[in-house]
């Protein structure tokens, strides 16, 4: 076997341990986390919703910092803001806070990355 090999052995073996390890840490008691109302599902919710609707952030500082549209294509943020306000729509109908509130901001940030795309373009022409 490898070096290398061995070593993703030995990492792959330590993190199944320290898994194993773990199983009583899990919360029993969800009801008393972070906000006595909320449910584990809300929480895995307000988790991963942080990490989809930031997405774009990088996309749009970049092209501040430039101050240009060069490389950028405001079909792919439309077409994510378009669907978001569906899942605003969903998570209404489904009344979940999470859902509701992520895509709110994710909404805001791909509209203003469609926005700042064409104001630079326009400058860009100009």
């Amino acid at each position: 076997m490898g070096g290398l090999n061995r070593w993703a052995l030995f990492v792959l073996s330590l993190c199944v341990i320290l898994l194993c390890s773990c199983a009583d840490l899990v919360p029993h008691d969800t009801k008393s986390l972070l906000i006595p109302t909320m449910q584990r599902s809300e929480i895995v919710g307000i988790l991963a919703g942080f990490g989809t609707t930031f997405a774009a952030v990088p996309d749009l500082l970049a092209m501040l910092r430039r101050r240009s549209s060069t490389g950028m294509n405001p079909r792919m943020a439309a077409i994510m803001g378009v669907f978001q306000i569906l899942w605003v729509y969903y998570g209404l109908l489904i009344i979940s806070r999470p859902v509701v509130a992520w895509n709110v901001i994710a909404v805001l940030i791909n509209f203003f990355v469609v926005g700042a795309y064409f104001h630079f373009a326009r400058k860009e022409k100009a």
